[in-house]
């Protein structure tokens, strides 16, 4: 059977909105919920009849929730703006971040030389030390001589000015480059249980060093830090990107 030009265009009519009904949720109020808000909404979770329902009616709940605060006026409130330009912007400046980091991906050769630039400064030895923190030379010097005369390094480290004071002074485990250098460079000139015979200062005041024990460096393998090095280093890629850009911006 042929239709006739009216009823072929009622017929096509009809089509598109079954069409048009089937790739939407539901309507509230005669506006559409499109599925593919159903889509991300469900994410990466497991599809089930269930699911859908539930999504469904959150997303109907939504809709009648937005209808109604629009009604109301809320969307034309200053702080309710303030909100939105705030989310608007982060959902823009998330994508053309994500967008830049697939353009300039980080590679292999730079993960392997920033991991061996840090194996390079954490040195083949670890070294674990205690310190008396004092604001003066002559407080720093008192403390050596009481040390020399049989007095204990965990007592008197009660008064030292950092948080060390409450474990004897006890630094724990740590490499030279973690130190600034003039504490690194007295620490690793001393041999185990020996204690600094001088103050040595630094810009935190005068510490008084004791070397307990040294032992190699525990390094872990490069594949097991791999994801943590690429991820320092796109950080840094990003930040380097921004400040780029912030260069060639016109600020006043």
């Amino acid at each position: 059977m042929i239709l006739k030009p009216a009823r072929l265009i009622l017929a096509l009519v009809a089509v598109v909105a079954i069409a048009a009904f089937a790739h939407n949720v539901a309507t509230v109020n005669g506006k559409a919920i499109p599925s593919s808000q159903q889509v991300v909404a469900q994410g990466k979770q497991a599809d089930s009849p269930q699911l859908r329902e539930a999504i469904k009616k959150d997303l109907i709940g939504r809709e009648v929730l937005i209808q109604e605060a629009d009604k109301q006026g809320y969307g034309t409130r200053p702080e309710v703006k303030s909100q939105i330009d705030n989310a608007r912007q982060s959902i823009i400046i998330n994508a053309l971040l994500a967008d830049y980091v697939k353009k300039n991906p980080v590679k292999d050769a730079e993960i392997k030389a920033e991991y061996d630039k840090f194996k390079a400064q954490a040195g083949d030895k670890e070294y674990h030390a205690r310190h008396i923190l004092v604001a003066t030379e002559a407080e720093a010097k008192d403390i050596i001589a009481k040390l020399k005369g049989g007095a204990k390094f965990e007592e008197l480290a009660k008064v030292s000015k950092d948080g060390s004071a409450a474990n004897g002074g006890d630094l724990d485990w740590a490499s030279p480059a973690s130190y600034v250098k003039p504490f690194s460079d007295a620490m690793v000139a001393l041999k185990p249980g020996q204690i600094t015979q001088t103050p040595v200062q630094s810009q935190f005041g005068f510490h008084v060093i004791k070397l307990e024990e040294t032992r190699p460096t525990k390094l872990p393998a490069l594949e097991e830090v791999k994801g943590q090095v690429a991820e320092s280093l796109q950080q840094k890629k990003l930040a380097a990107y921004r400040d780029e850009l912030m260069k060639k911006a016109k600020i006043q």
